[in-house]
């Protein structure tokens, strides 16, 4: 009996677990069951030191991109429901913002003129239309061009080129914005 019941607790034990893993791969975003906007994740190691990106992963679905779902000269969320984030095992700098070991979230700034800003916040576990100035970390440029045919579905990309740099890259609608990252 005494060994039915402790392989029972194992096994629960074990769905727990699974359960646990399941809601997120950090552990820092809340994961919504979103069929329109699924969730989606990105990571890559630089310096032997993982980095995560978690976010909703919306289409376009016949919808302006530019100027629409990324509104220009304000903030956007970058992807929907829970506000997408960045856990970063080791310092990093992304562009030239030097971002510290630990979980943040990101934003975007866009504007019509492809001047487009990478906004990476301290404050966490937000809703993406919960944006607050005063808790960015700070700004940092990206450079944009054109994709030859429409992406219709957002989709954030960490890619290393080395042990110590790579890119973080978006790529919705027509829009490819691209920023470097480097181990410090």
């Amino acid at each position: 009996m005494n060994f039915y019941i402790s392989k029972m607790q194992s096994a629960a034990a074990l769905s727990l677990l699974a359960a646990g893993c399941a809601w997120a791969a950090t552990g820092n975003r809340e994961v919504s069951k979103n069929p329109l906007s699924p969730s989606a994740e990105t990571q890559m190691k630089l310096a032997g030191k993982e980095i995560v990106i978690e976010y909703n992963a919306p289409s376009a679905r016949n919808r302006k991109v530019e100027g629409g779902l990324i509104p220009f000269d304000t903030w956007y969320r970058m992807g929907a429901d829970a506000a997408t984030t960045l856990t970063t095992a080791g310092d990093l700098t992304i562009g030239d913002l030097k971002v510290p070991k630990g979980v943040h979230t990101l934003f975007l700034q866009a504007a019509p003129s492809g001047d487009w800003k990478l906004i990476v916040s301290n404050e966490t576990k937000q809703f993406g239309t919960d944006y607050n100035p005063a808790k960015d970390l700070g700004r940092t440029a990206m450079k944009v061009t054109k994709l030859p045919k429409a992406m219709e579905k957002f989709t954030l990309t960490l890619k290393a080129a080395g042990e110590n740099a790579g890119t973080l890259s978006l790529d919705w609608g027509v829009s490819h914005a691209e920023v470097s990252i480097k181990a410090q």
